[in-house]
């Protein structure tokens, strides 16, 4: 893991590479690149979400939020492929990967947005996340703020976090907040955690 993968503009020098995203539905070689998240392999946290969650609604708008090089926004993509995706990210370099990615994947309703430049209109009926824990808790906090509060009122949203990073006060924190966060799975010290209003 690159210690800049949240910067907009990564300092490291390019090394394009590809991993594979093998699930039991869907099988894509996707290219990565120094500067994103986990550019040697799938991280496992992202395993374990896209393992674990029940498949996206089947129509409207649905975020991956920090897309890194899209795992996350194809694979909802491949199993909502009439609803829109919307592939968020600061980091640029990620975002370009996401939209190559889409492309040779023919999943043509993924769109990769940068995070101030995302239109104000859409909100979510999904919000699958392996958040950047490492962004620190206030900037953690202001960006799940942010893009939760873009639910609709019957949406759902799905965190992976690692324990040791603090998914338990993550989920004390949510229920703070108003929100309903609860433990869906628990598997290799990662938590998924589902949020709703």
């Amino acid at each position: 893991m690159s210690a800049h993968y949240f910067e907009e503009r990564p300092q490291s020098a390019s090394r394009p590479g590809t991993v594979d995203l093998v699930l039991p539905d869907l099988h894509l070689r996707l290219e990565t690149d120094r500067g994103v998240f986990s550019p040697e392999k799938i991280d496992l946290g992202t395993r374990i979400l896209l393992e674990s969650v029940p498949r996206p609604p089947q129509e409207g708008d649905l975020l991956d939020l920090g897309c890194g090089y899209g795992p996350i926004a194809l694979t909802m993509a491949s199993r909502a492929p009439e609803a829109r995706v919307w592939a968020v990210d600061v980091n640029r370099r990620s975002l370009e990967l996401t939209g190559r990615n889409a492309q040779a994947a023919r999943l043509y309703k993924v769109s990769p947005v940068h995070v101030d430049e995302m239109p104000p209109e859409p909100r979510f009926s999904a919000i699958w996340s392996n958040p950047a824990i490492r962004i620190g808790k206030p900037a953690l906090h202001a960006m799940l703020t942010r893009w939760l509060d873009r639910l609709t009122d019957d949406g759902v949203a799905y965190l992976v976090v690692q324990k040791h990073l603090g998914s338990d006060s993550l989920q004390r924190w949510l229920g703070e907040q108003g929100w309903q966060a609860t433990r869906h799975t628990s598997r290799a010290a990662y938590r998924i955690l589902k949020v709703t209003r």
